[in-house]
């Protein structure tokens, strides 16, 4: 079994870098990934204390747009699987074409409504709750060089309840998250989930 070097994305507090330590510290040697590498553009990000935490490599990106950079990083840690996990940049066109079906990210709705630059976090849950919508979820999809375009892998759905506001719907969209995330990455590693060449 090929064991792949998993790099992880995140720009905030990093509980769904979190969910994935847990995956593959309960499953050890049988989990066909290893986190190799947290990188956040933001230097307090709580997703590199959490590395930090756990003897896994991180270091701030100090400049998102440079492709050419980002890549040399990933290829010094050996990285050969990216999963986005809260991060808001945009990833550079140079890194999603070089690793086309190796780059996954997890979105809290289902895919493609609430997508798109901007969409993010409680802005998400804002707008579900605002049209009306009876279910949400989580999306894990492949990573292209548009915003939440990338074909869809797997989601999760969760009910709107009456009375939700935005941070308890938030609440129960990342428990799915964190629930679908670290299967999905382990199904990617195994090469049970694969991009085919009209990117589906």
């Amino acid at each position: 079994m090929t064991m792949h070097r998993l790099a992880l994305f995140a720009s905030g507090g990093g509980s769904n870098v979190q969910a994935i330590f847990d995956y593959h510290r309960a499953l050890g040697a049988s989990t066909p990934f290893a986190p190799a590498l947290v990188l956040s553009d933001r230097v307090r990000a709580g997703a590199l204390e959490r590395a930090e935490r756990h003897g896994v490599a991180h270091a701030r990106i100090e400049a998102p747009a440079d492709g050419p950079a980002l890549h040399g990083l990933l290829e010094q840690h050996g990285i050969t699987l990216i999963a986005l996990a809260g991060y808001l940049k945009f990833i550079p066109t140079a890194l999603t074409t070089h690793w086309r079906g190796r780059i996954v990210n997890v979105h809290p709705s289902l895919l493609p409504k609430f997508g798109g630059a901007g969409m993010y976090g409680h802005r998400v849950h804002d707008a579900v709750i605002a049209a009306g919508e009876r279910q949400s979820g989580a999306t894990v999809h492949f990573v292209d060089d548009v915003y939440d375009r990338g074909a869809v892998i797997a989601q999760a759905r969760v009910r709107v309840l009456d009375g939700d506001t935005s941070d308890t719907l938030a609440a129960r969209v990342l428990r799915a998250e964190h629930a679908l995330y670290p299967r999905v990455i382990h199904a990617l590693a195994l090469g049970l989930v694969t991009l085919d060449a009209d990117g589906c």
